[in-house]
């Protein structure tokens, strides 16, 4: 699943965009340094129902915003992703864009 994929899902989901879920994780503090992974995935398991997996995916987004490594991008494995960007305003307005 590419890391987009777990964002789309992410939204399917929860019914939020994930911009959405980070203005609500940084509302929350959960965008310092300091605060472990654990927490946001526990957060997220306990409010939203994800499992770890795109929780972590989330996570990452949190963190380190929507950048991805150029790792996987144009490459065929199952983790591979269009771009190094990801699309953060919801599946909708990705379409429409």
């Amino acid at each position: 699943m590419s890391f987009q994929a777990y964002l789309d899902t992410i939204e399917d989901r929860t019914g939020k965009t994930p911009r959405a879920l980070v203005d609500e994780a940084r509302q929350r503090g959960y965008h310092r340094t300091d605060v472990k992974a654990g927490v946001i995935v526990d957060w997220l398991k306990e409010e939203y129902g994800l499992g770890r997996g795109h929780a972590m995916a989330l996570v990452h987004v949190i963190r380190k915003g929507p950048t991805i490594s150029a790792r996987h991008v144009g490459s065929t494995g199952s983790h591979r992703d269009a771009t190094d960007t990801l699309w953060l305003d919801g599946r909708a307005a990705r379409t429409s864009a």
